[in-house]
């Protein structure tokens, strides 16, 4: 699984799986997992694979149904599931965006801590950041980009699904780690603007989830020249990571964490826990999945997923340090 930074892979993985006592009468009315974006996008796919296969696992009555609310990058859905009661009957499917990029760049516009003020219950997949440019592209390599955009501070342009996003930061980290580069960023609305706009030439390259690259990539309208994981995805193992290309030890993903709200109750949480471990390991799921642009996470327990965020929060916070990323301050 190539998706999750390796490090936390490795905790998930080495945590206890032990399935615990069902927790008593739980549930008995639908629960609504929520989805902080509109319908029809990885993450929305993501959930409903996981309601249709979780339910089941929490007894034969169970039933989960998939709620979008979206807005704001995700922030809108995950700050209406923070004042939900914490009784295991609203969920959240978040994102790296509403639960990482969103709170260490828009702070203004996310009233709440990405850790402290949910209940962490298990990661759920993710996968990496390509950094792509238009077919017509004169740039046949990652590093023939890079030393351009150095060559010619404030030459180039790169689009990004919006300010603030996992993309936005992916690009400012990349060029802090390429030595201080300077490009114009332009933000659209959306994934799909992005890579219209790529295939359009109206920008020279964009950082972009790998759900929303993927068909432009096999269909030939725009070339990946790098991944942001550690290393290459299965599914374009000719595209070369950042870290091959000489900037060491760069990683960043995208992701998606199964979270409820503060104050959930321990039975509700491991019982939640237990069931998604037994679904991410059926390859009917992982196919499914995967053909979503989600790579399902390793097994894992809570305590490894609120390390995981932990990680993650500071880790955005950083970038938004380093780069002196000011948006709605």
């Amino acid at each position: 699984m190539t998706a999750l930074p390796r490090r936390f892979c490795l905790a998930l993985a080495a945590a206890s799986l032990a399935r615990p006592a069902l927790a008593q009468g739980y549930p008995d009315r639908p629960i609504n997992l929520v989805v902080p974006f509109l319908a029809g996008g990885s993450t929305d796919i993501a959930a409903r694979i996981l309601a249709e296969r979780l339910a089941p696992r929490l007894g034969p009555q169970a039933r989960i149904v998939v709620e979008n609310r979206a807005g704001a990058g995700g922030s809108v859905g995950s700050e209406w599931v923070r004042h939900r009661a914490p009784d295991g009957y609203t969920l959240l499917l978040a994102s790296a965006s509403a639960l990482g990029t969103n709170p260490a760049a828009l702070p203004a516009q996310t009233p709440y801590d990405p850790v402290e003020d949910f209940t962490p219950i298990a990661v759920i997949g993710g996968g990496p950041i390509v950094l792509v440019v238009p077919a017509s592209s004169r740039f046949r390599t990652a590093r023939d980009l890079l030393d351009a955009v150095k060559a010619e501070p404030g030459k180039y342009t790169w689009a990004t699904s919006g300010a603030g996003g996992i993309g936005h930061l992916t690009g400012e980290y990349l060029k802090i780690s390429a030595g201080g580069l300077r490009a114009e960023h332009v933000p659209y609305r959306g994934g799909s603007a992005v890579m219209e706009a790529l295939a359009k030439g109206e920008v020279d390259y964009s950082l972009e989830v790998l759900a929303s690259t993927a068909s432009h990539l096999r269909d030939g309208l725009s070339r990946g020249l790098a991944v942001s994981s550690l290393a290459r995805h299965p599914l374009f193992p000719d595209i070369p990571t950042l870290d091959e290309i000489g900037l060491k030890g760069f990683e960043i993903t995208t992701w998606n964490v199964l979270v409820g709200p503060k104050g959930l109750p321990a039975p509700i949480v491991a019982q939640l826990a237990a069931g998604v471990r037994e679904v991410l390991a059926e390859p009917d799921v992982i196919r499914r999945m995967s053909l979503a642009g989600v790579d399902p996470a390793a097994p894992g327990t809570p305590e490894a997923t609120r390390a995981f965020l932990v990680a993650e929060r500071d880790k955005f916070r950083d970038i938004v340090r380093r780069a002196d990323i000011r948006l709605g301050r």
